[in-house]
């Protein structure tokens, strides 16, 4: 996805409770910048590194303000094509954040399909690797993909062998380890159906996944609205607190940050190389 397209979803008037919002994005002559939420609950990868696996109920919760959100871009015809851990964040209450939109795709209709070969390794679906033309259910396949290591610390089919792991995705059953409800499993089962067609949310798209008994136990309308308790809450201090932020990154350097410029002026500095980049958000953006 190019500059200009990601900009282009973000500008879109995203407004959802679990989607990453924009406030700012400008130009240096050197740089491009975004300016996001800030969001310091930690990584959903993180977190999972940390404790190996979650627990059904709190699975269930995040896997359900997930879906949420990727069934709020595919109303919009939009296909987020990068689900996984690392693109998870922790809100400071412990809600999910959705960020990243580097590999979205815009303009894919329900009876549509795209075939570009973009996503990570682990969470790619098998019509992908097939180099198919694919749908928005590739998203439902990553977040099955996402659920399966929440809930057994690993993604389904992974191998540090890249091609065994595409072997198991493409033609190895789907292994359940014991343990899990019964509704867990049937919800993995077809979020991981290896047929785009016959997979959950085939037909119906973010209405089946919703309609699962796995998440009998969520009110959707409570959900939207944050009026659920997370069943994790990062207990962060204040915004300064980066307890749940790799130290890989609070270490990494920022060379020639505008922060450190002090005289610098977005409308004077920048130019505009990336024409349509720039732009400051409305005041309801930064509720």
């Amino acid at each position: 996805m190019t500059l200009n397209e990601i900009i282009n979803v973000l500008l879109k008037s995203l407004k959802h409770p679990f989607l990453v919002r924009l406030h700012y994005s400008f130009q240096t002559v050197e740089k491009l910048y975004f300016v996001l939420d800030y969001v310091n609950g930690g990584e959903l990868f993180f977190h999972l590194q940390r404790e190996r696996c979650f627990s059904e109920p709190r699975a269930r919760f995040y896997t359900a303000e997930v879906a949420s959100a990727i069934g709020y871009l595919h109303s919009l015809n939009i296909v987020y094509r990068d689900l996984k851990p690392e693109n998870i964040l922790l809100d400071s209450q412990g809600h999910v954040v959705l960020t990243d939109f580097g590999l979205c795709k815009e303009g894919v209709e329900p009876e549509a399909t795209t075939s570009t070969f973009c996503g990570t390794p682990e969470y790619l679906a098998p019509e992908i690797l097939r180099k198919e033309p694919y749908d928005r259910t590739v998203d439902w396949w990553c977040l099955g993909a996402v659920l399966y290591e929440m809930l057994f610390s690993l993604p389904p089919f992974y191998s540090r062998d890249i091609g065994e792991m595409y072997d198991g995705i493409l033609h190895k059953p789907l292994m359940l380890p014991v343990g899990k409800s019964e509704a867990a499993c049937s919800l993995l089962m077809g979020l991981l159906q290896k047929d785009q067609h016959r997979r959950l949310g085939a037909i119906a798209d973010f209405l089946e996944i919703k309609n699962h008994t796995f998440f009998t136990p969520i009110n959707w309308d409570d959900l939207y609205h944050k009026r659920i308790t997370p069943p994790y809450n990062p207990n962060v201090r204040g915004p300064a607190d980066t307890q749940h932020i790799d130290p890989e990154f609070t270490r990494e350097m920022v060379p020639n940050s505008v922060s450190q410029t002090p005289e610098f002026n977005p409308s004077t500095s920048s130019s505009n190389a990336f024409n349509g980049f720039s732009f400051v958000g409305t005041e309801d953006s930064f509720l």
